[in-house]
């Protein structure tokens, strides 16, 4: 009988003993999204090592450069827009002909080029490809402390330029009145196809290449550890820089979040968020944001979206126009500044361009793609990241478990709720609805963005939750 007891005995041990066992090791890894090594230059990969080195660059211009430029602007054919139609049908010519005097008599781009050149400025070769980035070292550093390493991703149509007025702010922040408990050294690349970063030659270059990209360039440059920072398509690849990196992005810090795996609950909080709000995590502002969904959600996609439908299409058709004209870049790029800085600027006939930007600022943004020619490129990065359809890349469907922090501006064209948020970056440690701003949120609100960066990386860094994801 005591035999009979020591076998039962014995084999719940081994039952127990392998339920353990298969708990231990098949739980779920964290899946991580792989690392893309790709051959992004000409040709066939070389069988010789890259060269790795990082040179200094400078952005310069020509005599030629600009006769050429001016002819092309002198040159110029408008077309005479609707009475009353201020920015509704796109950029309107009278204001358009007042932007192109300007830039003809006044703009000075010699100028311009030395403020670009005011920050150190590199290139490396990565993955067949030249990488161009904004490298900025804080001036002083306190004793006994170190800067923290922030990657700071652009998107269409902006340019790296868009962090000019944000950089002084995060190396420096003590000089700002931001106090001098977190200082930054920033990197801000361009995105292989835009600005002075070169193009890749072959298809395929999407999100995930160019976080892939980024990810080497971060390493090549000695930092192990480092915080990212992105809007627009900044957004989407430094959120597959978490994915790829999760041991190595201590931090994910977004101005934009959108998500595209949408479940029963989304669908059920569109129809009845506005009645239930607090059923579906709504809060007071998410409402007003979102509420009339029709309005504010739908038709605003229709409405906005018939440019991601080209790039996303047929890129180099239309893009062969803007490159060959500088007005219809002009008028191409302007628009989304007017837009997407807040919809109600559609109703002035200026597109309210200069409530926010100088015209400086907007026409340094439109030469970075005038002077590289990469406007084409530059669009081809929606055909690349959406052309196998919404919800079906492996990175949507993962979620990300780098400490987030969002900072939600209320004129950006889709709001997404952090109810929704949530689903996909599961550790947010901070979500803001900022005073005001819209979507070029560091070219906009350079001290808003750079105080809830701060802020953010202050929780990560005193709960040191990058340890625990």
């Amino acid at each position: 009988c005591s035999s009979l007891a020591g076998i039962m005995l014995l084999e719940v041990v081994l039952v127990l003993g392998t339920l353990l066992i298969y708990f231990l090791f098949s739980k779920k890894k964290e899946e991580t999204l792989p690392f893309k090594d790709g051959w992004w230059g000409k040709g066939q990969k070389p069988v010789t090592q890259e060269d790795t080195s990082v040179r200094p660059f400078k952005v310069e211009t020509t005599e030629e450069e600009l006769s050429d430029l001016f002819r092309r602007l002198d040159q110029a054919r408008f077309t005479e827009p609707l009475e009353n139609s201020c920015f509704h049908y796109g950029t309107n010519s009278v204001h358009l002909r007042k932007v192109v005097s300007y830039w003809k008599n006044q703009f000075n781009w010699k100028k311009q080029v030395e403020v670009l050149n005011k920050y150190p400025q590199f290139k490396t070769k990565i993955q067949g490809i030249d990488i161009h980035f904004v490298h900025v070292k804080p001036p002083r550093l306190p004793e006994g402390q170190a800067a923290k390493p922030l990657l700071m991703v652009h998107g269409w149509p902006g340019s790296f330029y868009e962090f000019y007025k944000i950089i002084p702010l995060l190396t420096d922040p003590a000089s700002h009145g931001l106090g001098d408990e977190h200082i930054f050294e920033v990197i801000c690349p361009s995105i292989p196809g835009y600005g002075f970063s070169e193009a890749p030659h072959k298809k395929d270059f999407n999100s995930v290449s160019a976080a892939s990209v980024f990810y080497e360039l971060m390493l090549r440059l000695g930092f192990n550890e480092f915080y990212t920072q992105g809007g627009d398509w900044g957004w989407l690849i430094c959120t597959n820089l978490a994915q790829i990196a999760p041991n190595h992005v201590k931090g994910l810090h977004l101005n934009m979040a959108s998500v595209s795996k949408l479940g029963l609950t989304h669908l059920l909080s569109v129809l009845l968020g506005r009645y239930f709000p607090g059923l579906f995590g709504f809060q007071d502002e998410d409402v007003r944001r979102m509420f009339p969904f029709l309005k504010k959600g739908l038709y605003r996609i229709l409405s906005e979206s018939g440019y991601a439908h080209i790039q996303a299409t047929k890129p180099d058709t239309v893009g062969c126009g803007l490159n060959d004209s500088p007005v219809g870049l002009a008028a191409y790029i302007l628009e989304k500044f007017s837009s997407w800085t807040d919809l109600e600027f559609q109703n002035l006939e200026d597109g309210g361009l200069e409530r926010k930007f100088s015209l400086d600022d907007l026409l340094t943004n439109v030469m970075i793609y005038w002077v590289s020619g990469c406007i084409v490129s530059s669009m081809r990065f929606y055909k690349e990241n959406l052309q196998k359809g919404i919800g079906t890349q492996k990175h949507e469907k993962l979620t990300v478990q780098v400490p987030t922090g969002i900072a939600s501006f209320p004129n950006e064209i889709l709001h997404t709720p952090q109810a929704w948020a949530k689903k996909k970056y599961t550790n947010i440690v901070s979500f803001h609805f900022m005073p005001r701003g819209g979507h070029f949120a560091a070219f906009e609100e350079p001290e808003l963005l750079a105080k809830d960066i701060l802020q953010f990386v202050g929780k990560v860094e005193k709960e040191q939750l990058w340890k625990k994801k």
